[in-house]
């Protein structure tokens, strides 16, 4: 008799079905269902990793999905978990065969670091999407001439071309908000990131009149931490925080540096986020104010 397992996962069956996220969280849908696997029939992750002719390190990796799998590498972990069912071993090599396809921003690959393709692709899938910002406006609500703006400042060795790729790339991004089933979108805006003028008065115009209006979009919240309300949780930095429907994906904390981003998912980091990102939310203005506070700044713009 073969060790336990779980059965035909529906997750698998799922995301084949209705595919979200592109391949990013396609890999750890399908790293995640074969660690279940593994464990279930007590394999070792050494044991494992033999059988593909790798090391530990490459089968965490997998698991994890930071990495694409072989589909042959599939298959013998399959036979090894002991999963003999035609269909069950024809659903994971077909999620792995799409966990391989390129994203849509694959075409943008001599620009997009691996670490902001990773965050990308959760992106595409999140449910939820919470996010304090200090220095700019969001990129998911950056008008053309903002981002452009913001694009020059932090690249200023880079081409015309460049950055209008760049800016190009920005605005694809923003699609999603748009789409049937689209996330929903809670974001905390520091009054520092709406006073700096980049781009200039006519731009920055521009910018506060597109958050009026992406203000009352059904999927969309907008809260202002302002000045007077002193010091904010979230002195680090910028905070997201996105969340998820699919219970093989945990809720994830994206922290973007200068030349690199974390991603957290351990429970306890994710506790003391989701803990700022509350008191953000308290402190801030609530979002009946946002609208009276953006027409006063762009009156002060006129």
């Amino acid at each position: 008799m073969s060790a336990a397992r779980p059965g035909h996962e529906p997750s698998i069956r799922r995301f084949l079905e209705h595919p979200q996220g592109g391949p990013t969280v396609l890999r750890i849908v399908l790293g995640t269902q074969l660690r279940k696997l593994r464990e279930a029939n007590g394999v070792s992750a050494k044991a494992a990793a033999d059988v593909i002719r790798g090391s530990h390190a490459k089968i965490s990796r997998l698991e994890l999905g930071r990495v694409g799998f072989k589909e042959r590498d599939v298959a013998d972990l399959l036979t090894l978990y002991n999963v003999t069912d035609e269909d069950e071993r024809a659903d994971f090599l077909t999620l792995a065969r799409r966990a391989a396809e390129p994203g849509w921003w694959h075409q943008y690959n001599d620009i997009l670091p691996p670490w902001f393709e990773t965050h990308l692709g959760l992106e595409e899938a999140a449910s939820v999407i919470r996010s304090y910002e200090n220095q700019f406006v969001p990129g998911l609500l950056q008008t053309e001439g903002y981002a452009r703006a913001v694009t020059t400042l932090g690249h200023p060795r880079a081409s015309g071309a460049e950055i209008e790729r760049r800016v190009r790339l920005r605005m694809t991004r923003q699609q999603l908000l748009d789409r049937p089933g689209a996330p929903r979108l809670w974001a905390v805006l520091d009054e520092a990131s709406l006073r700096r003028p980049l781009g200039g008065a006519p731009v920055m115009r521009q910018q506060l009149r597109h958050l009026i209006e992406v203000s009352r979009m059904p999927n969309v919240v907008l809260q202002i931490a302002p000045f007077s309300i002193g010091g904010v949780s979230a002195a680090g930095g910028p905070i997201t925080i996105l969340r998820f429907l699919e219970p093989d994906l945990p809720d994830i904390v994206y922290l973007e540096q200068l030349t690199s981003a974390l991603y957290l998912d351990k429970p306890e980091d994710l506790d003391n986020y989701l803990a700022v990102m509350d008191r953000l939310c308290a402190e801030a203005d609530p979002p009946s104010a946002t609208v009276p506070f953006l027409e006063k700044l762009l009156a002060e713009l006129t």
